[in-house]
């Protein structure tokens, strides 16, 4: 029976908040759990580079931190490779091969790019190494001929661009070496989570997040001082649910439906105040992160033990990585002293 192999990953610019455990890391865990896959999860050093290549060390304490997030929300390092992308030689070599059979057309025509380009206002000045990057992903994705996904909405057209790939390379080369990839894509409704603020993303840039390893007080702050209705001024005034931050957290966080569809009925009905309405959010909240806080703490204990983990999985992951990299230098009849 064909085991599939998962390949996703983030880029260490920072903390993972609850918007990355909705739209991914429960997500993987549920995966990881269930026994089918064999995983792999890349801390994406390499891709934070392209846009933080002057402040490197933004990008090394934010990798323990990201690794820290992944154990404390139920990453099993005996059952998945979590991985540190930099150290995987084979993917630069990859990534030059793939290289010479995508045009800069096309790249620039990637919307995901295209989108964030704009978003980081590099206008001309972008850098080579941001503008190649879904080559470079690609590249992460079929050096463990991973065949499954787990991404967002948005990066749907990266994971076209890697199988436009993988598809010229096997048609040029006359060999089946490369895997297509296929994705999975969060719930309709879950892929992203607004910031507190009300804003339509949360972000670390933008300073709107609940971060997974934030304390309990700093919760209920940033809880207590969420975006809601702003015409809700009394507590007697309807309320609306539509773009409402605090509702639209319940729905995504919150066991009992019954109780929301209540709050949601006296809200809307005029009676219910905002303070009330975040106090249950904030119960909801702290039930989910107070394990996975616990969690960090006990890994905190011993950070190169955690060091030790990035290292085993790396290693694992060059095994993998070196054969599929044979595979291609022979496709391509670059395997000269053999």
């Amino acid at each position: 029976m064909k085991t599939n192999t998962i390949l996703t990953g983030d880029r260490p610019t920072g903390k993972l908040h609850i918007g990355h455990y909705l739209g991914s890391l429960k997500n993987r865990v549920k995966l990881q759990n269930e026994g089918k896959y064999k995983m792999f999860i890349m801390i994406a050093d390499m891709q934070a580079f392209t846009d933080n290549a002057r402040n490197p060390e933004k990008v090394r304490n934010s990798l323990i931190q990201v690794a820290l997030d992944y154990l404390s929300v139920g990453i099993d390092p005996a059952k998945t490779n979590i991985l540190v992308q930099s150290q995987i030689s084979a993917l630069n070599e990859l990534t030059m091969y793939y290289l010479d059979l995508v045009s800069v057309s096309r790249l620039q025509r990637n919307p995901t790019v295209k989108s964030e380009i704009q978003q980081k206002g590099f206008g001309q000045s972008i850098p080579a190494g941001f503008l190649t990057y879904p080559v470079s992903q690609a590249a992460d994705i079929t050096a463990f001929k991973a065949d499954t996904v787990p991404v967002g909405d948005d990066q749907e057209p990266m994971l076209e661009q890697t199988r436009e790939i993988v598809r010229t390379f096997n048609s040029t080369y006359n060999k089946d070496v490369l895997v297509e990839p296929e994705g999975v894509f969060p719930p309709k409704g879950q892929g992203r989570l607004p910031g507190i603020d009300g804003n339509a993303k949360m972000s670390k840039s933008l300073g709107n997040c609940i971060y997974l390893s934030d304390s309990a007080d700093e919760v209920t702050k940033k809880v207590m001082s969420m975006y809601t209705d702003p015409d809700h001024i009394h507590v007697e005034d309807p309320g609306k649910i539509e773009g409402n931050t605090v509702f639209t957290y319940l729905d995504a966080f919150a066991t009992d439906t019954a109780k929301v569809s209540e709050l949601k009925e006296q809200y809307q009905a005029g009676g219910l105040g905002d303070v009330k309405v975040k106090r249950y959010l904030n119960d909801v909240l702290q039930e989910l992160l107070e394990p996975i806080r616990q969690r960090r703490a006990e890994y905190e204990k011993d950070i190169p033990g955690v060091y030790d983990i990035l290292k085993k999985g790396s290693d694992n992951a060059n095994e993998v990585a070196n054969q599929t990299l044979s595979e291609v230098r022979s496709a391509i009849g670059v395997d000269y002293f053999k």
